[in-house]
């Protein structure tokens, strides 16, 4: 996977194309990152017992990681991802500025 988590992403398709947060989950599996204050849901949910209350819940709902690009610091634009290996170990590389992730 070319985005992990705690990277800084900018969403480029989609309801919510233009904006950027942090990455605070990826599902490997299906291949889908929850992005923080994007792609917000809501939930109502009833009071199960006295601890919990009821009413309207907000939360991020992943989005296809596609949908997605890593923000080079150097620069502060997208960037694809791309690897090199550099004394047998790989690492991640922003295209644009060469700069490691």
């Amino acid at each position: 996977m070319k985005i992990k988590k705690g990277d800084t992403v900018k969403v480029i398709t989609g309801k919510e194309k233009g904006k950027t947060g942090k990455v605070n989950r990826v599902f490997r599996e299906s291949e889908r990152v929850v992005v923080e204050g994007v792609n917000i849901a809501k939930r109502h949910r009833k009071a199960t017992s006295q601890n919990t209350k009821s009413g309207i819940i907000e939360f991020e709902s992943p989005i296809a990681i596609s949908n997605v690009m890593l923000i080079d610091s150097k620069t502060g634009k997208t960037s694809r991802v791309g690897f090199k290996f550099e004394n047998n170990k790989k690492f991640r590389v922003a295209k644009k500025s060469g700069e490691k992730i």
